[in-house]
């Protein structure tokens, strides 16, 4: 994974397993510098951004908002429907390659950046933690302490505060599917109203609870799959968070002249929210949070010795060679992602509030009587904007006499209102000459216009002579 695991031993062992097989339960100390000084904020950013997003109305609606049970997505202005979904893919997509681009270049820099899982765990479970415990001593020590008054008390507080910090994660998450107002709703009603909420709700708070409390990083250590395939993303010209073994090694005391500048205080080791020693490379349960780098600069200023030892560098940098941004890799991940976000962002500006999908209604393909053959469809008409909407139709089939029966007036859509019609196409039996294809126009008073191929069905002609 890292050309500099090889200049320091690797245990190869999970750290937060002990020797027995047992959990190692890490208490990571506090730290503190420019990097996290910058997380910090980028966390506050991050979680003040996720609770708003559903009390921002653009619109009429939120934001974001999922609503679900009607298949409708209103995402910043725009409302889309179920089969709409299609947008969505080239824009994941896109966003997906951007982020194979960053983790190139810069490694894990989203999980120990913007994960939601490092946000709310460092900047809000473990700041609760620190508050009522104290340090990561104090925390270690009253983990191997007995359980007295005290103990009892600040246990019970902590976790009571973790229960409402779920509790609350999990309520502003399912309103983005039900809307504050519909959420505000289901809380004053009683559980059987709205009973699968209630569970989802449940259910979710214990899940939220049980890993900030508990299983904490071992997500990203056991569950996270990003970890597992970063390896397949970056190369020795991606800059990780890194120890220089050639300036640290051999490690020593300060004073000892024939030593390297680590001093082997471990520091690095103590602040880790995973428990790794950087020293030994990179390895698969490091997030790059850069709190090591924060913690040895530290030292390294009390020390009057230059920063640096650990820093976000390439490992072409730790040989002394020189390191390239762009290559065939950055390059091809940058040229996927951009493709997704344009074919994405033509998608969305080519999004009209209409949408009209035309079926054969179920039965005979076609009915023949007297004077005519006839082919019957079903026409869904979907008003997405929040304004009302007249619809009409009209059909055009090249020089073949089509009549349409059916849609001949304008139909009336109330905002966001959905509605199924019966267009029926008529071709008289002296002009009919065998299928043909025809295009059925749908459109409303502000231009906007959908157009469909439809294949006409009927008999052999001779059959009708």
């Amino acid at each position: 994974m890292s050309s500099s695991s090889t200049k320091s031993p690797n245990l190869n062992t999970v750290t937060t397993i002990n020797r027995d097989g047992s959990r190692f339960f890490i208490h990571p100390a506090d730290v503190s510098g420019r990097f996290t000084t910058w997380r910090r904020f980028s966390a506050i950013l991050l979680i003040v951004v996720y609770v708003a997003l559903p009390w921002i109305p653009i619109n009429g609606h939120p934001a974001v908002f999922l609503d679900v049970a009607h298949q409708r997505f209103h995402l910043f202005g725009l409302t889309f429907a179920a089969q709409d979904a299609w947008m969505m893919f080239f824009g994941i997509t896109g966003l997906a390659f951007l982020l194979f681009f960053v983790t190139a270049l810069f490694g894990r820099v989203w999980c120990g950046w913007a994960c939601p899982q490092t946000v709310f765990l460092e900047h809000v479970f473990r700041r609760v933690e620190r508050w009522i415990e104290g340090d990561a001593t104090a925390r270690r020590k009253l983990d191997r302490a007995d359980w007295t008054p005290g103990k009892a008390a600040k246990r019970v507080a902590k976790h009571a505060i973790f229960v409402v910090f779920a509790a609350a994660i999990a309520h502003i998450f399912l309103s983005y599917f039900v809307s504050i107002p519909g959420l505000w709703g289901m809380i004053l009603e009683s559980p059987q109203e709205h009973w699968s909420a209630f569970l989802f709700m449940a259910a979710a708070t214990a899940l939220i609870y049980g890993n900030f409390a508990w299983f904490r990083e071992q997500l990203c250590i056991i569950i996270c799959p990003y970890g597992r395939f970063q390896s397949a993303l970056i190369d020795n010209h991606t800059y990780n968070v890194a120890y220089d073994y050639n300036r640290g090694n051999p490690p020593g005391k300060p004073r000892d002249p024939n030593a390297g500048d680590c001093i082997d205080c471990r520091r690095c080791v103590q602040v880790c929210p995973t428990g790794i020693d950087i020293r030994n490379g990179l390895q698969l349960e490091c997030i790059g949070c850069a709190s090591c780098i924060d913690a040895c600069d530290n030292v390294m200023d009390k020390l009057k010795r230059p920063r640096g030892l650990i820093r976000y560098a390439t490992d072409e940098q730790l040989e002394g060679r020189q390191s390239k941004l762009l290559r065939i890799r950055t390059l091809l991940y940058m040229l996927f992602g951009l493709v997704g976000l344009v074919v994405a962002g033509f998608s969305f500006g080519n999004y009209e509030p209409l949408t009209a999908r035309v079926v054969r209604m179920s039965g005979s393909p076609f009915y023949v009587t007297e004077t005519a053959v006839r082919n019957q469809y079903q026409v869904r008409l979907i008003n997405k904007s929040e304004e009302p909407m007249r619809v009409h139709a009209e059909i055009t089939a090249g020089d073949q006499p089509v009549e349409l029966l059916g849609l001949v007036d304008a139909v009336e859509l109330a905002p966001q209102q959905e509605t199924s019609a019966t267009a029926v196409v008529v071709v008289s039996r002296e002009d009919y000459e065998g299928s043909f294809r025809f295009e059925l126009v749908v459109y409303n008073d502000s231009g906007a216009e959908i157009r469909q191929q439809i294949e006409f069905l009927g008999p052999e002609p001779q059959l009708l002579k």
